[in-house]
């Protein structure tokens, strides 16, 4: 069994009292905390305030520690996105941003309210029916995706462009270095083949829409409605969001699967209900979810040393994720 991913701080009860303090003054305590798993990037713990209230601690990895290009400034761009989903998508049901920090020896954190409720993924492991709460989930996507940013992909001052084209090619070259950093091997001349090989249909893209990426259902947070089934009552882990197509947000949900071989699954029902423009599965829309995917699988491959993830700690990790690669880059390579 793997340990904790090398970007994940080691935090200790005492630890988590120090943040406390740092975010909302020295008379706060702590009451209770605990680490909080199912993440790889930042170290996560519950923690109860002395006054009462639940909350949720993310600490960035330290500064000394290397990243894969799109990650850096991760932290701060999760309370970006909690804060845009509150203001513009106000039914959506993020976690309320309680404090962000930086400092020069606690690093940077975030403290936001800690949501009801259990992961899609716990729940499914558990044999608990989910479909209502991811039914309840495509309409949420559906609804955060009418919120426009100023421009294609990363804000901040990150990996961008002035189309949506020009933005992905830029964030796919981001993880080819990666991967040349890491000496991950990964096709590098059939990616960019693929990516020129589009860039037209990208190019039909003109609105920046937010996109959340990482709504797989570890993400996903859901209770009991009374007697009745699950729904959704949480979306998290907002830090890996952009602004571009929002078909980006069809593949996470259908993790290693084909959002358009399944039109009936519950996510896409809901998504279509509240879409304003609600998928339609043409040749079009099958090649850029093929690009989405393309671009899912790379960022899985490239990540893995980052992680700590080794071919002995995890053996079907890379041959699984190439497979899969090789497949979408074969089929947008015919089509």
């Amino acid at each position: 069994m793997s340990g904790p991913s090398p970007t994940q701080r080691v935090l200790s009860p005492a630890d988590v009292a120090g943040y406390v303090r740092a975010s909302f003054g020295p008379d706060h305590g702590v009451a209770a905390c605990g680490p909080l798993g199912g993440g790889g990037y930042a170290a996560v713990w519950w923690v109860r305030l002395d006054d009462g209230r639940e909350t949720v601690l993310k600490v960035a990895p330290p500064r000394t520690v290397p990243l894969l290009r799109y990650e850096r400034g991760l932290t701060a761009a999760e309370a970006r996105y909690f804060r845009l989903a509150a203001a513009h998508a106000p039914g959506v049901p993020v976690p309320p941003v309680l404090h962000h920090g930086v400092d020069p020896v606690l690093g940077e954190w975030l403290v936001t309210g800690r949501l009801p409720g259990r992961s899609l993924s716990d729940l499914t492991s558990s044999g608990v029916d989910g479909d209502r709460a991811r039914y309840d989930f495509g309409m949420a996507l559906a609804t955060v995706h009418r919120v426009t940013g100023d421009r294609f992909g990363y804000d901040d001052g990150r990996t961008g462009g002035s189309t949506w084209a020009e933005a992905f090619a830029a964030t796919i070259e981001d993880l080819l270095a990666d991967a040349a950093d890491w000496r991950v091997p990964v096709p590098v001349e059939r990616i960019r083949s693929v990516v020129r090989r589009h860039r037209r249909l990208l190019d039909q893209v003109r609105r920046p829409a937010l996109v959340h990426f990482d709504g797989w259902d570890g993400n996903v947070l859901a209770e009991p409605d009374g007697d009745g089934p699950y729904r959704m009552c949480g979306l998290v882990d907002g830090e890996r969001y952009l602004f571009g197509d929002p078909l980006v947000d069809l593949v996470s949900p259908l993790l290693l699967r084909r959002a358009e071989d399944e039109p009936d699954h519950p996510f896409l029902r809901g998504y279509a209900a509240a879409a304003d423009e609600p998928p339609v599965f043409d040749a079009g829309v099958r090649r850029r979810l093929g690009l989405y995917r393309m671009h899912l699988y790379l960022l899985m491959i490239v990540e893995m040393p980052s992680r700590g993830m080794t071919p002995a700690s995890h053996p079907d990790r890379h041959p699984g994720l190439a497979r899969l690669l090789d497949e979408e880059l074969t089929a947008l390579s015919h089509d």
